[in-house]
């Protein structure tokens, strides 16, 4: 079994990840940083890639892609994937943001998701993502606290606690300052928080902006149980992937043996609107990857599609622990909890794309790790999500599995898991990644 001490710092490093985070521009801003660290070499799409062993990773948009290659690898060595992503439910800048009336400066925002609309009342909030310049240039932002999305007072509301309703439109506007929208703007504070580099305004030809929690992260129960934090899902899973691919890179890396498999992390953008875009799971970016990858050892058409057959993808999402408020939500006969171990996620309509094949191979992993899993299954009448589980399956034939960390609040500005369980999914990942499927 994992130490606590190990889960300890693993939490505590996931925290310091999410504050670096607070959107998926930063989320793979920061992975690439921590990989630069560990002696990976970053890559750019538009260059020739040199085969061979290695630790590499590339970066487009929002989206992430590294991957170790062992000593022994040939045309026809599989792929062992994680599969996770880097955006979460949110609310994402308009154009023409600077609104306001009745004296108060407020933003122009529209529903990134599914989010909670009630539990992004009364925070703090930032806006953060990537502003685009005329030049082509781009550069990272974040404000800071600066907005909230103000409440109705109960004596202007009295039914309020019989069932509180929020227009999309009208309700979600939230608050920056005071004064004329017609003296401020909100893309010169943007441009203004730009770190390191003076930026104008005017000089913005697009942006890519989200808005997000700034209180920090927690650890708090009664015995130090309990993890709180804005962005879990999924940030849980990409983090517990990026752990794991660092240290297999520095246990085993290039100079593993033969029969090991390629190790990828895959942490796409745009989980929580579809996948449907250039950096998502049903996009290429993936294939792209694993092509060029294929290429640099000499593959050809049909020894690359040997190797996808030898492949397999543990697609890392978060998922639902039983709320003990609302048990009848649940399944009556599974009851995943907080600190009993990552999840095996699994759907008769193939919303997840576990299969006996996947459970299997799951449960082997999790054992030979010494780490309890659980299975979960939805009530069957609360439809499931899903996640990139099926679309990777879908798009490129490789065995998946669905697996994640167990959340309260899925969703919320801020969301509950236990402190053992993504270092949990860590210590699993790390074995997957150096296992041959």
């Amino acid at each position: 079994m994992p130490s606590p001490s190990a889960a300890a710092d693993h939490i505590q490093d996931l925290g310091a990840y999410v504050s670096a985070s607070p959107s998926s521009f930063h989320a793979v801003h920061e992975a690439a940083r921590r990989l630069e660290e560990a002696g990976f070499t970053g890559l750019d799409e538009r260059e020739p890639w040199t085969g061979g062993a290695g630790a590499f990773y590339v970066v487009r948009d929002g989206a992430l892609i590294a991957w170790v290659v062992p000593e022994n690898a040939g045309p026809t060595t599989g792929f062992n994937i994680l599969g996770a992503h880097t955006d979460s439910p949110s609310f994402k800048l308009k154009p023409k943001p600077t609104t306001g009336a009745f004296g108060w400066l407020q933003a122009g925002v529209e529903v990134y998701g599914g989010p909670l609309l009630n539990s992004w009342l009364d925070r703090e909030l930032q806006l953060a993502g990537r502003l685009v310049m005329l030049d082509g240039t781009q550069h990272l932002t974040a404000t800071g606290p600066l907005l909230r999305f103000p409440q109705l007072a109960i004596h202007l509301d009295r039914a309020v606690n019989e069932g509180l309703t929020l227009d999309k439109q009208r309700h979600m506007n939230p608050v920056w300052g005071l004064g004329n929208p017609a003296d401020f703007d909100l893309l010169g504070v943007l441009a203004s928080r730009v770190p390191g580099v003076s930026v104008y305004a005017a000089e913005i030809g697009g942006y890519d902006v989200v808005i997000a929690d700034t209180q920090a992260p927690a650890v708090f129960g009664a015995n130090s149980e309990f993890f709180a934090s804005g962005r879990l899902d999924n940030l849980s899973a990409t983090h517990a992937g990026l752990a794991a691919l660092i240290a297999h890179a520095e246990d085993q890396g290039a100079g593993a043996g033969g029969g090991a498999p390629i190790a990828v992390l895959a942490a796409f953008d745009h989980e929580e609107i579809g996948s449907t875009s250039r950096s998502g799971a049903c996009g290429p970016i993936l294939e792209d990857v694993l092509v060029r990858i294929s290429d640099g050892l000499g593959a050809t058409v049909s020894q690359r599609r040997q190797a996808l057959s030898a492949s397999f993808c543990v697609s890392a999402d978060a998922g639902h622990a039983v709320h003990p408020n609302y048990p009848e939500r649940h399944d009556p006969a599974n009851h995943p909890a907080l600190n009993g171990g990552p999840l095996l996620k699994i759907n008769a309509n193939q919303r997840y794309a576990t299969d006996a094949a996947g459970a299997a191979l799951w449960a082997r992993l999790c054992g030979e790790a010494n780490v309890p899993y659980q299975e979960f299954v939805s009530n069957n009448v609360m439809p499931c999500g899903s996640t990139i589980g099926p679309l990777t399956a879908t798009r490129l034939g490789i065995r998946t599995v669905d697996v994640g960390v167990p959340l309260l609040s899925m969703h919320s500005a801020r969301e509950l898991c236990g402190v053992e369980d993504p270092h949990r999914l860590a210590v699993v990942t790390e074995l997957f990644f150096r296992t041959a499927a």
